[in-house]
């Protein structure tokens, strides 16, 4: 009976820490995204938003949704999937912070 609860409680905290990775992924890939955006806004919004693409990709991460606004990128960006996957929104550009 111990090592079923020993056994339950190590399974959540490996799918916690999994939910965790993911997280932290989406953001990073979206903070990148936006900034890749927002660096080449002038090519218009379909070249930078492919880019943003790119970069997400290229974390483990896929973009959700891209937008370029001027000079400013705001970029959505998920990691993993189901319950343990996650979106956060980053914004780029001068005067965005």
């Amino acid at each position: 009976m111990a090592m079923a609860a020993v056994g339950a409680v190590f399974g959540g905290v490996l799918a916690l820490g999994h939910a965790v990775q993911a997280r932290h992924r989406a953001g990073g890939a979206a903070d990148l995204a936006a900034l890749a955006a927002a660096d080449h806004w002038t090519e218009g919004r379909a070249a930078a938003c492919e880019l943003a693409g790119r970069v997400a990709r290229a974390q483990g991460a896929r973009v959700v949704r891209c937008g370029v606004m001027g000079e400013v990128a705001d970029v959505t960006a998920a990691a993993g999937e189901g319950v343990f996957g996650a979106e956060v929104r980053a914004r780029a550009g001068p005067g965005s912070g």
